[in-house]
């Protein structure tokens, strides 16, 4: 039977049956009497079987049912739960879903799980069991390949040496990793963090060439060396390495000479599993609610899959409708033949409800990247040693798919340093008279036309002393600056590059790039993020987000022969003011804007326009905002509202500043857009 027919299907039922198992696992672990949870997992495992073994894939479908086995015997009441069996069933997910994102890859499905199944015929058989390092090494049958054995070019202390050494006892390989950059690249540091990303998902990093502090600085030519203990074939190490841009060469050694390793905790690699799972873009078009599952299985069949790619084909063949419309439009205002217009207008409404339909259904419910998280931050909690409950309130909020593909690397940063900075350690809290538990509350609402996420904790809260002196230190600001600064400006320091005010550097924080990648990926999805901290209390991380980047309504404005767009989720309001009433504070421009002094950007001076400015009378302004802060867009003459196609600049101009795309306009004319969060500092 040919099933590639069936594969798409199976990968998405797959997707969702494993979901199933991990939401159930976390209620199983909060409730282990409830035998209905134990049921439910059961029947996600159960059908995940009998899908692989009919397409095939026969790993999955012995893995699955060694997990059934273990998910029969507690629910027949031969075992209880224990937070180290459901350690062991959680790692079992883990592997199914890596074998399944494999197949979707294009690969087989297949993986070495047989320290696994080992554990699991443990457990079934009422016996105790740990994943040990010593049961994955015994598992794993393939040899590394031949290698150089150079003597190490490290000088290795008397700590590094018992590390080293012990890790090699308990079969772990340690590896001199020389990674060479090339000439002519640019972000040094951001190739070093992202080879660091990769290695730390592999193992324990020991040691590097040239330290830490002088990577992050750049302060190294082209070549730097890591020393890491794993598990994994140096060949597969060197593959991942190489996938990173700008690596030139990856040369790796065997440490030799000494004799003992360190056996890195399975907690550690099953959080680093997890964060990369919660990284994977998601893509489904369809997730039914669970509950809805199961209670209207009758309407199952009112529900169809659709490919996202059609999805997207469906959207850009529409954007040239709206950019026909708009030019249909023009055509019909010139002419004036009153049956033209009656049927100009009669498409702009059809083609009106047509838009709201089409961007409805590209809309997935943020659940999608939020059902992920429960297990992360479970397993971070524990590795952090800390008691940590997540709440998770309107998850069923929905978003535009471009949109959800982003965002899920923003938050796990967001959560990962609300854990690790944010709450305590539960003696803390409880000599603070704080419960031993702390709280983390991810948050999805609308407003408006944008979508709100916040991440609020109970925690420590933001050390604004502490966060104003590591600014002067690094150089983020000036003391005069600083001296000007609010508390909410302080706060939001931390989205700084580089900036991290974490005591040393561990595979959860410190290095300085988390926060600044969610400040960059936000406003490069025309959104903004903003900080409300109250030390000892707790923080807010506020992120707002435009609902669709597809099709926006924009404020078309002159600039000398040429028309711009301003996106209307950016304006507070349009106005015309008098010349003399333009005042000079500190060499710049501002107004008096209902009792707010507000900065004057002229756009003619930002774009290089070579007209003069002449002295009117009055001046056009926009006032447009980027979270508490304003600024006023000194502008030719406003044309009016439009809705428009949001098309990309291309490759070759990314990095025009202020410019974040262009239309096409109704008269064929193309129209630049405003970025004005580029412009307002």
């Amino acid at each position: 039977m040919d099933t590639n027919q069936y594969l798409e299907m199976f990968l998405e039922e797959s997707k969702e049956h494993l979901q199933a198992c991990n939401e159930h696992l976390l209620e199983l672990e909060k409730n282990p009497e409830d035998l209905a949870i134990v049921n439910e997992v059961f029947r996600s495992a159960h059908t995940l079987k009998g899908m692989s073994a009919t397409m095939g894939y026969e790993d999955i479908a012995d893995l699955t049912h060694k997990m059934e086995n273990v998910l029969d015997a507690i629910r027949n009441s031969k075992i209880s739960v224990s937070t180290e069996i459901l350690d062991i069933v959680f790692k079992a997910v883990d592997d199914l879903e890596e074998m399944v994102m494999d197949i979707e890859a294009g690969g087989t499905g297949k993986k070495d799980v047989q320290e696994l199944v080992t554990a699991l015929n443990l457990i079934e058989t009422g016996n105790s069991a740990i994943i040990t390092p010593e049961m994955e090494t015994a598992a794993s049958t393939m040899a590394i390949e031949p290698m150089k054995q150079d003597a190490p070019f490290f000088h290795y202390d008397d700590y590094e040496l018992t590390v080293i050494g012990q890790s090699k006892e308990q079969g772990f390989h340690a590896y001199e990793i020389s990674v060479t950059l090339r000439e002519d690249c640019l972000l040094k540091a951001a190739r070093v963090f992202m080879v660091f990303e990769i290695l730390e998902k592999s193992g324990e990093i020991v040691k590097t060439k040239p330290s830490v502090e002088h990577l992050e600085n750049e302060d190294f030519d082209e070549v730097f060396t890591i020393v890491l203990i794993s598990n994994e074939e140096a060949s597969s190490l060197e593959a991942k390495v190489m996938k990173v841009s700008e690596v030139d060469r990856v040369d790796i050694n065997h440490v030799m000479g000494v004799a003992l390793p360190m056996a890195q905790k399975p907690a550690e690699i099953e959080a680093d599993s997890m964060a990369t799972s919660a990284k994977e873009p998601v893509k489904e078009t369809v997730v039914p609610q669970k509950g809805r599952r199961a209670t209207n299985a009758h309407n199952a069949n009112k529900t169809i899959r659709v490919n996202i790619d059609r999805l997207d084909i469906l959207m850009n063949l529409f954007e040239e409708l709206v950019i026909d419309r708009g030019r249909l439009q023009s055509i019909a205002g010139e002419l004036h033949n009153p049956d033209l217009n009656e049927t100009v207008e009669r498409m702009t409404r059809v083609s009106g409800d047509l838009q709201n339909i089409i961007l409805n259904m590209r809309m997935i419910p943020v659940e999608t990247v939020f059902n992920r998280f429960p297990k992360m931050v479970r397993q971070l909690a524990r590795d952090l040693d800390k008691k940590i409950n997540l709440e998770i309130i309107g998850a069923e909020t929905e978003l535009d798919r471009t949109v959800i593909d982003e965002i899920g690397d923003p938050l796990v940063h967001l959560i990962r340093n609300a854990l690790d900075h944010g709450i305590e350690s539960p003696a803390e809290r409880l000599a603070k008279g704080k419960p031993e538990e702390g709280t983390v509350t991810l948050r999805a609402y609308h407003s408006g036309n944008h979508v709100f996420i916040e991440l609020e904790d109970d925690g420590a809260g933001i050390n604004k002393d502490r966060v104003l002196q590591k600014a002067l230190e690094r150089g983020v600001v000036t003391e005069e600056i600083a001296a000007t600064l609010t508390d909410r400006q302080i706060s939001e320091l931390v989205l700084a590059s580089g900036f991290s005010t974490a005591e040393k550097i561990t595979d959860v924080s410190g290095r300085g790039v988390g926060l600044d990648v969610v400040k960059s990926t936000i406003e490069s999805l025309g959104g903004y993020i903003t900080i409300d901290s109250k030390e000892g209390q707790g923080s807010l991380f506020q992120v707002q987000l435009p609902l669709t980047l597809s099709i926006i309504s924009v404020m078309l404005v002159n600039l000398e022969k040429d028309i711009y767009a301003i996106p209307l989720s950016s304006i507070i309001e349009t106005a015309i003011i008098q010349t003399s009433d333009i005042l000079n504070a500190h060499n710049q421009k501002v107004i008096d804007f209902r009792g707010s002094i507000v900065p004057l950007v002229n756009l003619k001076g930002i774009f290089e326009m070579d007209g003069a400015q002449e002295k009117e009378e009055y001046q056009s302004v926009v006032i447009v905002r980027k979270g508490e802060r304003m600024a006023g867009l000194v502008v030719d003459s406003f044309i009016g509202q439009q809705e428009i196609v949001l098309k990309s600049l291309g490759n070759y101009l990314q990095s025009v500043f202020a410019i974040s795309g262009a239309t096409i306009l109704g008269n064929g004319q193309v129209a630049l857009i405003v970025d004005c969060n580029a412009l307002i500092k």
